[in-house]
């Protein structure tokens, strides 16, 4: 027997409904990965209600996960439960299992007969993962896991088609795209024959709500800008960084942020912020952001530690009193801290996924706080208030349209 561990009330109503082809949809820090090993345990001939028994048919298993998820080691933790593991003299059993990342997706294309665990949803479009996973899917069982599947029907194209629900891309975007006669480039206009992509949807889904420990209360903090640089920038769109004239939307938004994201009074809240709490998690977007958290005048103690595409530090456990700075890029997912209940979002990130990630970070099973403290940093700004309304709406803000419409 491998210990006293049991599913939780919730991870066993989704383990009734899940089948081959699913994605397991469950808020971060549910337990996702324990309820899919619990799936794959459970298909081998294994016992795991009420208590873990022992698989009667091993199959070799791989967990396609996050480059970070993998090299920290969460995935053995709970394969644990189960006495697998990768390493032979750690379990009983004669099965294969490989973690790897997203990045090495391709080495399995030739796998057969086995069971997979696509971690951390990243199947969307069509490029080169997305082939793979396709490639594997058709040879092998699987399931897929996500706090947060998809935006649109087309994130969902893959998956149906690795279901045989279509047979490929062109028969997908045939019966359910309509592409802007307008664009420079193929954009979806708009979608057609939905009723069928909502049943659709409904199979593949398997929800696992359940009730949270903590209660998350999300503060919008207003701060300032310069608002004689953001009506200047909007008059002459004119690149005060370059000196050259403002080409495209995108760089538009940039330079408008920078304005609002730039102002002292951003720093002067975090540092009055942490005079009241000891360890804080702050997620920003961009360089100059972190240059000027980097910069702030701390306590004499602070310990600063930082995680982006450049430097990964861990968050400080063994220190008292820290900050954690996280670029939302890096590190939305596949990591999890339960030593502080306050987290800081320095500057809004345009997707509402990719946010909802990040806060899922400290909102997990395990967390000893009651209540959970987001603080999101504004301005009352054309483009920040634009981005808080695309986000209230759980959309992804849209540069293009933004500057289209003049709302700046």
């Amino acid at each position: 027997m491998a210990g006293p561990f049991k599913l939780r009330d919730h991870q066993q109503k989704a383990l009734a409904k899940m089948h081959n082809g699913c994605i397991l949809c469950g808020g971060t820090g549910s337990g996702k990965s324990v309820t899919s090993l619990a799936y794959y345990f459970k298909g081998c001939g294994g016992q795991v209600i009420p208590t873990i028994g022992k698989m009667k048919n091993p199959k070799d298993l791989y967990v396609i996960t996050t480059a970070r998820k993998r090299d920290s080691g969460e995935w053995l933790g709970d394969m644990s439960h189960f006495l697998i593991s990768p390493y032979e003299e750690c379990t009983p059993y004669k099965m294969k299992v490989v973690i790897d990342s997203w990045n090495n997706i391709k080495k399995y294309d030739e796998v057969t007969n086995s069971f997979f665990i696509f971690d951390e949803q990243r199947v969307v479009g069509y490029g080169s993962w997305t082939k793979s996973f396709l490639k594997i899917a058709k040879n092998n069982e699987w399931i897929l896991l996500s706090a947060t599947p998809g935006d649109t029907y087309s994130d969902y194209m893959p998956v149906f088609i690795a279901n045989g629900f279509y047979k490929n891309k062109t028969e997908f975007t045939r019966e359910h795209c309509v592409y802007s006669r307008y664009s420079k480039f193929p954009q979806i206009e708009r979608y057609i024959n939905t009723g069928r992509l909502n049943r659709l949807r409904r199979i593949v889904l398997v929800d696992m709500p359940y009730e949270k420990p903590a209660e998350q209360h999300h503060f919008d903090i207003f701060c300032d800008y310069d608002k004689l640089a953001y009506k200047e920038l909007c008059r002459t769109r004119f690149n005060i960084d370059t000196g050259e004239p403002i080409e495209n939307a995108s760089e538009f938004c940039y330079e408008l942020r920078k304005i609002c994201n730039s102002d002292i009074s951003r720093i002067n809240f975090v540092l009055d912020m942490h005079k009241k709490v000891d360890r804080i998690i702050i997620f920003y977007n961009f360089d100059y952001e972190l240059e000027a958290l980097l910069n702030a005048p701390y306590d004499d103690g602070v310990v600063v530690a930082q995680w982006n595409g450049h430097i990964h530090e861990e968050v400080p456990r063994k220190c008292s009193r820290w900050i954690y700075l996280v670029q939302y890029a890096a590190g939305a997912e596949a990591w999890n801290c339960i030593l502080t209940d306050t987290m800081i979002f320095y500057s809004q990130n345009y997707s509402y996924k990719m946010t909802t990630q990040a806060a899922g970070r400290i909102d997990r099973l395990t967390t000893p706080y009651s209540d959970l403290n987001y603080y999101h940093l504004k301005s009352k700004s054309g483009i920040d208030l634009a981005i808080s309304k695309s986000l209230s709406e759980k959309k992804k803000f849209n540069e293009t349209k933004f500057d289209k419409m003049g709302f700046a």
